[in-house]
């Protein structure tokens, strides 16, 4: 009797580990090719991967207006832009959060944004949040290094900018500055992932 009341709970607990592995699992991993998408950045034109033809890769960056770590980490996208961005490897930062759930990351709130900080790169409007669902992105910031293969792109990192969120200065390993350097210098990525730390992306209620 004990054995039979015991049996469907571990039957839903088993089945809720198998749904949280296969979240898990969804997305990109690391050398697998990326699908080109198209979005609406902050000036109203929209933006694929394959629009410039003079890249050598891109810095992906899954950001918002308004998660503290991400507010946190600005200053360091736009930083990896001016740094890598003459080298063939820009920056393209990607907003996904749901704007119902979260109006100050609505597309009107992006353009100011990307207006008041001077972004330097496109700031695009994932509104279906296809996208981020595609990449796998599940936190902002949550950085993706793709490297260009022919006419293909392919991941090359993914994880978290650096290992200090509160201090740029005080970060002592850059995780996707170590990965882009080493990918310009014809080395493999030592360092393909490390855990993405900020804000959860704010899913649609389905």
């Amino acid at each position: 009797m004990r054995k039979s009341k015991l049996l469907p709970g571990m039957a839903m607990l088993l089945a809720v580990l198998l749904m949280s592995m296969r979240f898990v699992s969804d997305g990109y991993k690391v050398g697998d090719t990326v699908a080109d998408f198209k979005l609406k950045n902050v000036d109203g034109k929209a933006v694929s991967l394959a629009d410039r033809k003079d890249v050598k890769g891109y810095i992906i960056a899954f950001t918002c207006n308004t998660c503290p770590v991400a507010k946190a980490y600005e200053s360091r996208i736009i930083a990896l832009n001016e740094q890598f961005a003459p080298k063939g490897y820009p920056v393209v930062a990607i907003q996904s959060n749901d704007e119902q759930r979260s109006p100050g990351d609505s597309y009107g709130a992006m353009q100011q944004r990307a207006r008041g900080k001077s972004y330097g790169f496109p700031y695009l409007h994932d509104e279906t949040q296809a996208v981020a669902k595609a990449f796998g992105a599940t936190n902002t910031p949550h950085m993706f290094v793709l490297k260009k293969e022919g006419d293909a792109y392919k991941v090359a990192y993914i994880g978290a900018i650096d290992n200090n969120q509160r201090d740029a200065a005080a970060a002592d390993k850059k995780y996707v500055e170590q990965a882009v350097t080493e990918l310009l210098a014809g080395k493999p990525v030592t360092m393909p992932t490390a855990r993405a730390i900020g804000c959860g992306i704010k899913w649609r209620d389905a």
